[in-house]
């Protein structure tokens, strides 16, 4: 038992969890979600589990640790974020670490963190803000206490001493790249000599990674690294030697680097720098250091506004393993950009050679001899950024001496406006397999006319409308997004039976307005497998939703009419939240695993995370998983013994409902009257909101009230938003006199009898419709539409005419509870002072703020 621990159980969390709460990651109890909590105390309490290897009964979280705030404070009043014990007794005689997550400035948590030190036992302390950390440790003598700064913690069973004398074989991957990133980029903005902009920072971090990367392939396993940072040694000693490697560095590879190129950072902030990283084997890591680096350095508006937005490695894994690489593949990126894909191609074609020399027992001469070829002659990189270029070809030189094969070129122009040595290495129809993040954004627009010449999806098409099929036009577009354009070059570029192993945004593969890109694509191609990314994944850079998608381009001898099996997979978590933060959630390592089992042919469970359709199933050229999701369909026949399975656009075709929407008035309609316009943000909770934001003139409406008969007991559903999508609210005689926008649904029940608009409201919010309606709502950029697809939404309705009267009873008893409490709510308002635009005497009127 410990001297502090309480007697308290550890609190359930409801499944789902709560958008307040967050499971702590040591105690497992629930805790608030608050931003010191999400962002500081559990990334580093992960950290010290995983990174430096402290058990977890050895780290206390909650119940909070707590330490004297004053030599009398017997009852120890200040509470420590994170404690670290020397055993899984957590006694004060016990303590080792102590880490203060609540001070947001350095200063103020230095001075926290040497309190928390001086009145325990505790010999190190951490301070970290979820941006910054430092490292302290206690020095006791003569009667005073003194505190320095040290490079880092030790790891478990490590002593002090034993900091920066780490050996090869000693180095551990890390999983938070990105953390110790963001602090080693925040202690240089603020401390760093002679240097601020962020570019010439990148440089020089992506300088030090290259020669950790350097330092950990030409080290032998029991040899100590030359990157380290030792205790009491001083900067200028560490960043001697960091200098030394980079000069071995660029003189190793003089094509590469220029002479020009040094490390500059100054002694103090080198020696941070190492002393942060040099724990990690970067080439270990489950994250790309270069990548990771690149997009901590270089600013969201920079990258952004070229739609760089670096690929995860787990995503980068995956898409590996869709095109299934081996050692005899020629493979393609033409938006390499800082080489992930690259590395991870040579990475697996190295593997194959290597488990070939080990069958055919090649001698060590041999399979070396091997694997540079593979480097040199069977890989190619390109990207417009000369910067990029550079990075990648460093990044492949260090890693493998691959970089003859990247090269700084527009992948999109004609190949008569590149260099000819670039013209030579990459040629139409060559390769084998392409994995590739092409740049996407929809401010991106290809304008040259010479290069939108090039390419049919740089035309216009037209659907002809007795086959449906598009056809090509012979005028070109204004622009094309170069995601589009890229989808063509790749397929140029692939061998007949080549694989494309792509990110593109999720839009193009469901919106009516791209059809016409699925359809050029199944004119030379296979789509074998579709896998959409969470939203967070390109987060904090971007919200654009994303999928990971195989193509083989159509053999010579191959079937265009042959039906074949699509495998399709919904990944819900990356890894990382919305700001790039580490999770223990992550659905693509299993998704990964599922893809290789359907590779091997091997059966799959058919849920979210993996499933097949067969291509004669697609619909209309969607190419979207959610949209055949087989949980929900076995849902939906699971409820088929009990209930009718009425399809809403058969009650549409049968006159028992009518269904409309709204319209656009413009800015300028807006504050003209007291007639409420009602928006997607005005509709909850199955109501309108009695203070909808804006208010149209009388005259507006009797302009459109006729068209928009909106009428008491009609139902208002949000088409088109972000999050609103499937939101309804049903009419009643508080608020039938008003106008609506175009972006929602109405539906009016002709025939109560068949349909009644209570029981329809019920059904339309019952869970497993609302599944289906998340299911069509398809993604354009940013926002979410239901579109025409609410036609195809199955309502479950109750066999059973008492159950079904029974739910109509209790919409109506929930109905008539609102609209009271509305009714009282618009009283109280009232008797709290006279308003010019609003009478008194009525018992309820919309509280349009501003109306004239």
């Amino acid at each position: 038992m410990t001297d502090q621990m309480e007697s308290i159980a550890v609190p359930e969390v409801p499944a789902g969890g709560e958008a307040d709460r967050l499971i702590d990651y040591i105690s497992g109890r629930s805790v608030p979600n608050t931003p010191e909590e999400r962002e500081a105390v559990q990334p580093f309490a992960r950290a010290l589990v995983e990174d430096y290897g402290y058990p977890k009964e050895f780290i206390r979280t909650r119940p909070q640790w707590h330490v004297k705030a004053r030599p009398s404070d017997t009852r120890k009043t200040y509470p420590v974020d994170i404690a670290v014990f020397e055993s899984g007794t957590h006694a004060d005689e016990t303590l080792r670490v102590v880490v203060e997550c609540k001070k947001k400035k350095r200063k103020d948590g230095r001075d926290q963190l040497e309190d928390y030190m001086r009145l325990s036992r505790a010999e190190l302390g951490v301070w970290f803000n979820g941006d910054e950390r430092l490292f302290l440790r206690k020095i006791e003598a003569r009667g005073s206490v003194t505190f320095e700064r040290i490079p880092n913690l030790p790891r478990y069973g490590e002593r002090i001493e034993d900091i920066g004398l780490y050996t090869r074989d000693s180095l551990r991957p890390t999983h938070n790249l990105r953390s110790t990133f963001r602090a080693v980029r925040n202690y240089l903005a603020a401390n760093a000599v002679g240097m601020t902009r962020d570019e010439a920072l990148a440089q020089q971090i992506i300088n030090v990674i290259f020669c950790k990367i350097y330092d950990e392939r030409f080290t032998a396993p029991n040899e100590q690294v030359r990157l380290r940072a030792g205790i009491g040694e001083p900067d200028s000693q560490v960043a001697g030697r960091v200098r030394d490697l980079f000069r071995e560095v660029v003189q190793r590879y003089d094509d590469v680097f220029d002479e020009s190129d040094s490390i500059s950072l100054d002694d103090a902030s080198l020696a941070y720098v190492i002393g942060e990283l040099q724990p990690y084997s970067l080439m270990d890591s489950d994250r790309d250091a270069v990548a990771d680096a690149f997009e901590t350095f270089i600013g969201p508006s920079l990258k952004g506004a070229q739609g760089q937005f670096f690929t995860p490695r787990n995503v980068v894994q995956l898409v590996a393993e869709m095109v299934q690489l081996n050692s005899k593949d020629h493979v393609a990126d033409p938006a390499c950009g800082s080489g992930g894909f690259l590395v991870e191609s040579l990475r697996r074609m190295w593997a194959e050679v290597e488990a070939e020399a080990k069958r055919l027992k090649w001698p060590e001469k041999e399979t070396d001899a091997d694997k540079q070829r593979v480097a040199i002659r069977q890989i190619r990189g390109i990207d417009k950024d000369s910067f990029l270029a550079k990075v990648a070809k460093a990044y492949m030189a260090v890693l493998g001496d691959g970089r003859g094969g990247v090269f700084c070129e527009n992948s999109l122009a004609p190949m008569t406006q590149w260099h000819s040595k670039s013209a030579e290495e990459v040629r139409d129809g060559t390769f084998t397999a392409i994995l590739t993040n092409p740049p996407f954004g929809k401010k991106l627009k290809i304008t040259e006319a010479a290069t939108l010449a090039r390419y049919d999806l740089a035309h216009k098409w037209k659907r002809d409308t007795k086959t449906g099929e598009f056809e090509r036009t012979n005028k070109l577009s204004d622009g094309q997004s170069p995601q589009i354009l890229f989808i063509e070059k790749c397929l140029d570029l692939l061998r007949p039976g080549g694989r494309l192993g792509i990110v593109i945004p999720e839009s193009m593969l469901c919106n009516p307005s791209h059809r016409f890109i699925v359809s050029y694509i199944l004119s030379r191609a296979k789509i074998r497998a579709v896998i959409t990314m969470p939203e967070d994944l390109f987060q904090p850079y971007t919200h654009a939703k994303t999928a990971v998608v195989l193509i083989e381009k159509h053999r010579a001898d191959a079937s265009v009419d042959e039906d074949y099996p699509v495998f399709m997979a919904l990944a819900k978590w990356c890894g990382h939240d919305s700001r790039g933060h580490g999770i223990p959630f992550d659905d693509l390592p299993v998704i990964t695993r599922r893809l290789h089992r359907f590779n091997q042919g091997e059966p799959l469970e058919f849920d979210h995370l993996g499933f097949t359709v067969m291509a004669s199933e697609i619909q209309d050229n969607i190419y979207l998983p959610k949209y055949y999701n087989p949980e929900l369909k076995q849902r939906l026949d699971a409820l088929a013994d009990t209930h009718d399975l009425v399809n809403l656009g058969d009650l549409a075709d049968e006159g028992v409902i009518e269904v409309g929407t709204g319209h656009e008035v413009g800015k300028l309609a807006y504050g003209t009257g007291p007639i409420p316009f009602i928006r997607t943000s005005d509709i909850a909770n199955w109501e309108i909101k009695g203070d909808p934001k804006h208010g149209v003139s009388e005259a507006l409406y009797k302009t459109l009230s006729g068209r928009q008969n909106v009428e008491v007991d009609d139902i208002l559903m949000v088409r088109d938003g972000t999050y609103l999508v499937g939101t309804c609210a049903i009419v009643t005689d508080l608020d039938s006199k008003i106008l609506y926008q175009s972006h929602i649904l109405k539906f009016k029940s002709l025939d109560y009898g068949v349909m009644d608009p209570k029981l329809l409201l019920a059904l339309f919010s019952s869970p497993i419709v609302k599944e289906q309606i998340w299911a069509k709502r398809f993604t354009q950029d940013i926002i979410d539409t239901l579109g025409g697809r609410w036609r195809e939404l199955i309502l479950p309705v109750p066999k059973d005419e008492g159950q079904r009267q029974s739910i109509i009873d209790s919409v109506e008893s929930a109905i008539e509870g609102r609209r009271q409490a509305r009714l009282s709510a618009r009283k109280a308002v009232m008797q709290v002072a006279p308003h010019g635009s609003l009478d008194p005497d009525v018992d309820y009127d919309f509280l349009v703020i501003g109306r004239s």
